[in-house]
């Protein structure tokens, strides 16, 4: 007999299996060949936050790059709704399972850290790495999080119509984008401005942080049954510093490793010791990603 908590599973289950069919495509790059890596970029930013590393990723794994749901390129989630880290993690599942990958290796900075964490927690990782996940936060960290993340967004609101104009000094990268890296001026105008683009027009932004960082907690760590590697940058001023090692703690195969000299979002700031941090764990592993039974 079905009891009615079961009957619920099940039909949260069947819920999801039709999201998942009916998801849009998420990818917006793929390049490289090797073990499948998928890249999961952070709350305001999009897949172009990883093109600092790609070429050196791409040398060793078949590497996809996505855009969150409501965020780059991507549409909100459907019928409006909320993009807990859940719903999140079900819409890069669903992508997963368009693109015919099972387990791969898993790589998010920040909020796509927590995705990842959570994916790896139902078995769709052969093992991850995370920079500066967010979801561990005490209450007042948590209020700093949301105040540095508000006032960077209504900077790049401000911004983003002036564009390269606004961009264009090495000055001006810093005072925009310093609560991000620590080495801002190292963006081009170019790829300044469609920063400040994304942060200050995805339309996901304050749903997404309502949902994410202001309401919700990283749970269930200690089933994640896959290697973790948890790396921060040791001048990241969303708090990485702290959070990091707490994630460390709670799940079981985790390790901890500092990036000397590097912010929040560290790809620019430092590619090449951010692309080996990521390639000493995840290129040729014991573990290898399991091949997928179909392709969509």
């Amino acid at each position: 007999m079905t009891t009615t908590s079961e009957s619920q599973s099940l039909a949260v289950a069947r819920r999801r299996r039709r999201d998942r069919a009916a998801a849009p495509a998420l990818t917006r790059y793929r390049g490289g060949s090797g073990q499948p890596l998928v890249l999961v970029h952070g709350l305001g930013l999009s897949w172009r936050s990883w093109r600092p590393v790609l070429e050196t990723l791409e040398d060793r794994h078949d590497v996809v790059a996505i855009d969150l749901p409501g965020f780059g390129e991507s549409e909100p989630l459907a019928d409006g709704a909320a993009p807990t880290p859940t719903r999140l993690a079900d819409a890069v599942e669903s992508e997963l399972d368009r693109l015919g990958l099972d387990a791969p290796a898993l790589v998010g900075n920040s909020l796509g850290g927590w995705v990842a964490l959570e994916l790896a927690r139902r078995g769709r990782a052969a093992r991850a790495v995370v920079i500066s996940p967010s979801g561990l936060e005490s209450p007042l960290e948590r209020a700093l999080v949301i105040a540095l993340n508000e006032q960077m967004r209504l900077r790049a609101r401000f911004g983003a119509p002036l564009g390269q104009w606004l961009t264009g000094t090495a000055l001006a990268r810093m005072m925009l984008f310093g609560g991000l890296r620590s080495q801002p001026w190292r963006l081009s105008p170019d790829a300044a401005a469609g920063d400040l683009h994304d942060f200050g027009y995805s339309p996901g932004f304050q749903s997404t942080l309502r949902s994410t960082v202001a309401t919700h907690a990283a749970m269930r760590l200690g089933e994640i049954d896959v290697p973790v590697r948890v790396a921060y940058g040791t001048l990241d001023l969303m708090l990485g510093v702290f959070t990091a090692p707490r994630f460390a703690a709670a799940i079981p195969r985790a390790e901890l490793v500092p990036l000397l000299g590097v912010g929040h979002v560290p790809m620019l700031d430092d590619p090449e010791l951010v692309a080996h941090t990521i390639l000493d764990f995840t290129a040729d592993a014991d573990t290898p990603p399991r091949a997928a039974a179909t392709r969509a």
